[in-house]
């Protein structure tokens, strides 16, 4: 029998989200009997007439609405725009109102991530704006608890909303060592709820 997925899905424009969400796959993998399926959106224009290629050049392979019925869970990361998503990830949101009809997420649990090129980027209110279409499609939202002694580290992209990442203003510093274990800690607390979610409906629990 095949392990349920969680779906890692992302939007990155340099780099650092797609590194964090790899991160969250990890810890997503470290509990037994689930698997992490990482997905990304496309790029969108203001010219009309010009498109993406149907498959990315590399990475992960593009999202379909069908991931999100397919999923037990769901870890959304981007990048942060002025305080909010970006625009590609809003997009696939905006267009998901059938599976919003089908309650296809409903009691499916999710978590949040972002990185951002300055201290006070709006990273927190960013992680607060991609909840808000996870409530309406029915999820129920997890955060990092402050039992994660990297939570309280004046070094590390956190909060109590999601992991963070401090990629400064050329989007090329790593992701430190206590931001990749809130990352893997998320992930892995993500797993953990979706699948015993998940097996206690399979039982009628």
């Amino acid at each position: 029998m095949s392990q349920p997925d969680i779906l890692v899905l992302y939007y990155s424009r340099y780099g650092a989200t797609k590194d964090l969400a790899r991160l969250i796959a990890e810890g997503i993998e470290s509990v037994q009997g689930v698997n992490a399926r990482l997905r990304t959106v496309p790029a969108i224009s203001t010219v009309c007439e010009a498109t993406e290629a149907s498959v990315p050049q590399d990475g992960a392979p593009y999202v379909e609405y069908s991931d999100l019925q397919e999923c037990i869970g769901l870890a959304l990361g981007s990048p942060t725009r002025f305080g909010n998503m970006a625009a590609p990830m809003k997009y696939f949101w905006d267009g998901s109102s059938s599976e919003w009809m089908n309650g296809a997420l409903i009691g499916k649990p999710a978590c949040v991530f972002t990185s951002t090129g300055s201290m006070h980027g709006g990273q927190e209110s960013t992680l607060l704006t991609m909840m808000i279409p996870l409530f309406h499609h029915g999820m129920m939202l997890m955060g990092i608890p402050y039992s994660e002694p990297d939570l309280m580290s004046s070094n590390t992209g956190g909060s109590p909303y999601g992991v963070t990442h401090l990629a400064h203003a050329d989007g090329r510093a790593p992701i430190s060592l206590e931001e990749q274990r809130l990352a893997k800690a998320q992930g892995k607390r993500l797993a953990e709820t979706a699948l015993k979610l998940h097996l206690n409906k399979k039982q009628g629990i």
